[in-house]
This record gives structure tokens, sequence and C-alpha cells, in this order.
């Protein structure tokens, strides 16, 4: 690979340091020194970067720009051009989107005799959970519990989650992990049969586990192959626009556009599933993001014009690593599976301590994003500063 002057010389400052680095060893942070890091740095706080809603459940709040020209939009469809009396599909259970979490709820409502239908807007499994590389996190090991866990999702919040959200998180992930590796998840093992598992941000216990550097592809292939051979009806390339109320204003049904014959589609359910994913697609503050193509807030926007509520809209998460150079591949995820092996990273700039590693490389994203963007976005650090890791 071809390095540009200012590289080589930053990656010989770095070289120079590494045994200095070796041996160092940082606190974690206070809970005074977190909140003035995330104020002083951290996108979310960037003066002008979001409004208040004019319209809808979330009135007055403020999210950002991007998301509220969508939340604020119009309909593409006209409501007196849909015939509602007539549904394409009839079906207890319409799930939308085919990522992870839509495929598990359809794979399981299924199992319990329901009739389901599954509408994603691309194909099965084009979603983020094919994207994941790190691992997913479970408290399996003798020495954590889902109640350590639990502590650990509460402070990497702030104390601002949903604690009852957070307590089935934590609560179901073994379950989860077990059902995963029953229909034949292939995650990492020890010699013995037992799981590998590492440290990933904000665990005081190590609890991710992995498959390898693909671990959402071998989730999201496992899930598919399940989906597949239930037989579960469902139709790809059919992008929910709409969702359907009836007249005690409750969700019946959704309006799908097919993409292949530009047509609008009727369903009639009794539960709707909205599994539709996040919007890093909508590339927040002009950030690059290597979230897949279809996560561009589709079920936010439909859920909120059918008046639901939305919580931590003026939330974004910011992944605090990835790659700078080359210009073809910025953006790439670095993932959370290398900090978690325990390297420190440092910054190169000159007359700089040479090593950054207050917060931590194991720290909640929220406090290593803000970190590294008070180090870059500073000015303090060119756009390309060699970066190294050391493994503990």
């Amino acid at each position: 690979m071809f390095y540009e002057p200012h590289m080589l010389e930053s990656i010989k400052r770095l070289e120079a340091t590494r045994s200095e680095r070796m041996g160092q060893q940082f606190p974690r942070l206070t809970a005074d020194e977190k909140a003035a890091l995330l104020k002083g740095f951290h996108p979310d706080y960037k003066a002008g970067t979001m409004r208040e809603l004019a319209v809808g459940p979330n009135a007055g709040d403020r999210v950002p720009h991007e998301l509220a020209d969508l939340l604020e939009g119009h309909s593409r469809i006209d409501p007196d051009a849909v015939d509602l009396s007539r549904a394409d599909f009839d079906v207890d259970i319409l799930v939308i989107g085919g990522g992870g979490a839509g495929t598990s709820a359809a794979i399981l409502a299924h199992q319990r005799g329901a009739k389901v239908l599954l509408a994603t807007k691309l194909r099965l499994g084009d979603a983020n959970t094919m994207m994941a590389q790190g691992g997913i996190q479970a408290a399996d090991k003798p020495n954590d519990s889902p109640a350590i866990h639990y502590l650990d999702v509460m402070g990497g919040g702030g104390f601002q989650n949903v604690p009852e959200l957070v307590r089935a998180l934590t609560k179901d992930a073994p379950s989860a992990m077990k059902w995963l590796e029953e229909l034949g998840a292939m995650f990492d093992k020890q010699s013995d049969g037992t799981m590998v598992s590492i440290h990933g941000g904000g665990t005081s216990r190590r609890r991710m586990h992995s498959a390898r550097d693909y671990s959402g592809a071998e989730i999201m292939r496992t899930l598919r192959d399940e989906f597949r051979n239930q037989k579960i009806q469902h139709l790809e390339f059919a992008s929910a626009v709409e969702l359907v109320l009836d007249t005690k204003g409750q969700c019946a049904g959704a309006i799908l556009y097919d993409m292949e014959t530009g047509e609008y589609r009727l369903v009639r359910a009794k539960v709707v599933v909205l599994a539709t994913g996040g919007m890093g697609r909508l590339h927040v503050q002009r950030f690059p993001c290597t979230n897949h193509y279809g996560a561009t807030a589709d079920g936010l926007v439909i859920g909120y014009r059918a008046g639901a509520r939305m919580v931590f809209m003026d939330a974004v998460q910011y992944h605090p690593t990835g790659v700078a150079y080359p210009e073809q591949i910025v953006g790439q995820l670095v993932t959370e599976k290398v900090r978690g092996l325990g390297p420190s990273w440092s910054t190169t700039r000159a007359g700089a301590s040479s090593s950054t590693s207050r917060p931590g490389t194991r720290s909640p994203r929220r406090s290593s994003a803000s970190a590294t963007s008070g180090e870059t976005g500073s000015g303090r650090t060119r756009g390309w500063s060699a970066c190294g890791w050391i493994r503990r």
C-alpha cells in the first residue's frame, strides 16, 4: 500500500513510543468526567445539528435534521387512491423487516401456529445483522450473571436506559445464544467445547461471543436457513410505505410497495411487528457509515405517522474506530472485537502525550467515540494518524 510522507512520519513517531505505551495503565473515568467528555465532544451535543419536531407525537422534541426531514415529510401515496376494503394478504402477523430481529420473530411466531407474512424491502437477510463483525453478548460464564450484565448496560447508557428493556435483553441473552446454537450457528469454541468469550465495550466480564470476524453473517445464515426450511411466506423487494389503522386507531396492517412491479399491496394483519433497523444510511452530520444500505429509518417514519411516540430520538450511536485511509474505504468499521482484545490507542501529533487511552478502548462506545471526536475534530490531529494497537 502507498503511504504519503506525512503518514510514514506518523508511523515512525508511533513506533518510537511503543515500549513506553506497553506499560501504561489508565484509571476509569468518573461519572463527572464522562459527562464532561460527552458534552464537550460527542456529535449529539454539537450546536445546530438538531431541531424541534413541528408535528406528531414527539412535537417539540429535538431530533437530527436528517431524520426530522423524513418525519415531517408527506406520504408518497394518496390515501383516497387506496382501496382498504380489498386486502391482497390477510394474516395473523405481519413482520416488516428481514434482518435478524424480523426473521427471528417470524420463525418463533410460525412455530406457535400463527399465519405469518414477512415483508422486506430488499432480500431476506439484507440487513445490519449481516454486517455485524465483533460478536454478541450473553452472560453465560460462572463468574458472570444477567444481573452483572444488566448493571454494565445501565452504566454504559448513563442510566438513561429503559430498565424493563435492559432487563429483557440481559435476562434473555443466554437463552437466545442457546437457541441460535441449537439452530446451527457455529460460534468460536475452546478445545473443550466451551464458548470463547472476550471483552466488549463497557463490559466488566468477558461475555462477547463471536464467529471469527463474521459473527452477524453466521447468525443471519442460520436464521435464514431455518426460515426457509419452515417455508414461511415472505415478500422480497416489498417496502412498507404506510401502516393502516382501524376505526379504533389500532394498527391493522400495512401498505407495501412492490419495487419490481410498481404496484401497491394491502396487507391486513392482527399484529404488525416493526423490525426495520436503524437510520445509519441517513449519514447524520455527513458521517461515513458502514450500516447496510437498507438502514434508512423506514420503520421510524411509518410508525411515527401512525401515532407511535419515539424515545431517545436525540441520540445517535457513533462507532469510535474506523478506517481513514485509503479513501475508497473511508469509514469502514474497525470492529469492537479489536478493542475488546485489550489494545491501547494513541495519537502521534507533535508535542502530545503518546497515548490517549483514557477513556480506554473498552469503555462504552459513546465515551470512546467522544474521545476520538475530541482528538480529531478539534483540529489537533490530522485527518490521518497512525494508530497503534497493543494487546495487553
